[in-house]
């Protein structure tokens, strides 16, 4: 569960806690216990949006929903969007065979800073429904394509900022988001609803249509899931 403290101590190393010196405490953590990893889940179950609600790329009727989970500071989360999600979107996203659910799993304090910038560039509350997800996707690919530079560089503050400005967010509405209560809970609660709920305890995995898939696998072991599921 990231907390404020949690994000005070990790943050302050990182050089963001003048940033984040007021980020409020997050909300107490589930007391759910976990579910071990399985090769198949509910899909009914997985398909309820969190709090938050859910960001999609692709048609709503695409016979095969990928659910995503991913943390920003992942290298192989970045190499999946970089270089595997591209192929993925020509082959199957951009014609409606598939749509992708784009999860946070925030695993450090600086991706959960991170995802709450995210999460504003949609509204104010973060909340997909209404939001701008073109916006939100055009961020989140920014941030996995600069990563080695705001999440392993020397100075994250300035180069967050400097992504974020790029993308319209004011310095006003950076602080604010940061101390947005409800979209730091909500992202606690996504993450350990994923935990719980799903056994997901590495990123990037995958659910295609309820199957699990682990890690940044090449476009031909998502083709092999991918292929089948689709209407003859």
């Amino acid at each position: 569960m990231l907390s404020r403290r949690h994000l005070l101590e990790g943050s302050a190393a990182l050089g963001l806690a003048s940033t984040l010196g007021a980020l409020p405490l997050a909300g107490p953590a589930l007391a759910q216990a976990r579910r071990p990893a399985a090769e198949r889940v509910n899909v009914e179950e997985l398909m309820q949006p969190g709090p938050l609600g859910d960001v999609v790329l692709g048609k709503a009727d695409a016979p095969v929903t990928i659910v995503e989970y991913a943390s920003l500071t992942c290298g192989h989360c970045a190499t999946f969007h970089t270089t595997i999600l591209p192929e993925l979107k020509k082959k199957y996203i951009e014609t409606g065979k598939a749509k992708l659910v784009f999860r946070e799993f925030a695993l450090n304090q600086l991706d959960a800073a991170v995802y709450m910038l995210t999460r504003c560039a949609l509204n104010a509350d973060g909340k997909a429904d209404g939001g701008d997800q073109t916006r939100y996707f055009a961020l989140i690919d920014v941030f996995f394509q600069q990563q080695r530079t705001w999440a392993f560089g020397g100075n994250p503050l300035e180069a967050v900022t400097a992504i974020t400005r790029q993308a319209g967010i004011t310095q006003a509405q950076f602080e604010a988001c940061l101390n947005n209560q409800p979209i730091l809970d909500a992202l606690n609660s996504t993450r350990e609803r994923a935990a719980n709920a799903f056994g997901v305890d590495s990123t990037p995995t995958f659910f295609i249509n309820g199957r699990r898939m682990l890690g940044a696998q090449p476009v031909a072991e998502f083709e092999k899931v991918i292929d089948p599921l689709l209407p003859a």
